[in-house]
């Protein structure tokens, strides 16, 4: 029996999970995620998990699992995480499992996984105090990043990320023929920006990064501090790309900001300052994924209702407008970055930055 992704009800998710061990009590939460189905699922045990099932197609079983093995790594260094659990079949069970430990589930067509429940709250920014905690929890995440590579999943560096958004949009038919040619042009204007400032940083450091690492992305518990919830879109790239994103308003309080930042970085690891000239091309790389990510979905009917003003007129002109905006960015270094532009600022949960 193979389920199509959209058939995945609450029974079905209970069922799938009765196959590896983890019986729900009928109490279930769905949780925000364009990407995956990602449910609170309170156990007939006591406690609860968070079950995530991933959109078929979008991650490979070895991708999915080097995302799990950096969550254990982390888990093992007692880095705060909602690392995978261990799952164990049950008995007559139909589903699979891989991984060493094994911690991803196939069942039906689909793939899972369970991890624990962990609250929290946003973190206050403005304190330069918890920033320097961020900047210290982010340098032992990239300690440990920095102890194997991954093979599998995607490069955050360099033009190629963008040329896959640019393909993608293409792809799409969502960008107005009329607008097509300004757009492309500032495009790919804007990605030889890019690899030009790449390939002005020799001897680049590349890890294993969080990848996504934005203020909704981190929960902060008080006396306990910051922790991420998953490793959804886990990439190999500089250092600097899991900071940025950290970073708000005007120039002088981006400024202050990164700072603290790396004041609390660098008692726990070293930083190559020559990464900050990286902060506008990742920039724009981003907003230019972010195009590509919602017309790569523009079929899933969640993806025309959260995002209604994507494809018109007026969304492809303001592309064009910021693009331009960024490739002078890049073209003058600035000592900070200015804040982010909201609608380019989204949560991606889990789409792979491909």
């Amino acid at each position: 029996m193979n389920l199509d992704y959209a058939d995945l009800d609450p029974g079905r998710l209970l069922d799938a999970l009765d196959e590896v061990g983890l019986r729900g009590d009928g109490r279930l939460l769905q949780l925000n995620s364009y990407e995956n189905r990602v449910y609170l699922v309170h156990l007939e045990e006591g406690g609860a998990i968070v079950a995530k099932f991933y959109r078929p197609g979008r991650w490979s079983n070895a991708q999915l699992l080097e995302e799990h093995r950096f969550a254990l790594d982390l888990l093992a260094a007692e880095v705060p995480l909602a690392a995978p659990l261990s799952l164990s079949l049950a008995p007559d069970s139909r589903a699979e499992v891989q991984g060493q430990p094994p911690t991803l589930a196939l069942w039906g067509g689909m793939r899972f996984a369970a991890t624990p429940k962990l609250g929290g709250r946003a973190p206050e920014l403005e304190d330069p105090e918890v920033l320097e905690v961020l900047g210290r929890f982010i340098a032992r995440i990239h300690r440990v990043g920095r102890e194997r590579h991954f093979v599998a999943r995607p490069q955050w560096v360099g033009r190629a990320p963008g040329d896959l958004a640019r393909a993608a949009v293409l792809a799409s038919d969502t960008l107005p023929p009329d607008l097509a040619p300004r757009w492309l042009s500032i495009v790919d204007r804007c990605l030889e920006a890019v690899q030009t400032a790449f390939d002005a940083v020799p001897d680049l450091r590349l890890q294993r990064l969080h990848g996504d690492c934005h203020p909704g992305n981190l929960l902060w518990s008080p006396g306990g501090g910051a922790h991420f919830v998953d490793l959804d879109d886990a990439v190999t790239g500089p250092a600097v790309q899991d900071l940025w994103m950290l970073l708000s308003g005007e120039p002088a309080q981006a400024q202050a900001q990164l700072r603290s930042l790396l004041a609390g970085y660098e008692q726990v690891l070293d930083f190559d300052r020559r990464e900050l000239r990286l902060i506008e091309p990742l920039r724009t790389l981003r907003m230019i994924h972010h195009s590509g990510w919602i017309a790569k979905r523009w079929d899933d009917p969640a993806f025309p209702l959260a995002f209604p003003w994507f494809g018109t007129p007026n969304y492809w002109s303001d592309q064009v407008a910021k693009l331009a905006e960024q490739l002078e960015a890049m073209a003058e270094p600035q000592d900070a970055p200015p804040p982010p532009a909201d609608d380019d600022f989204v949560d991606f949960d889990g789409d792979g930055f491909s």
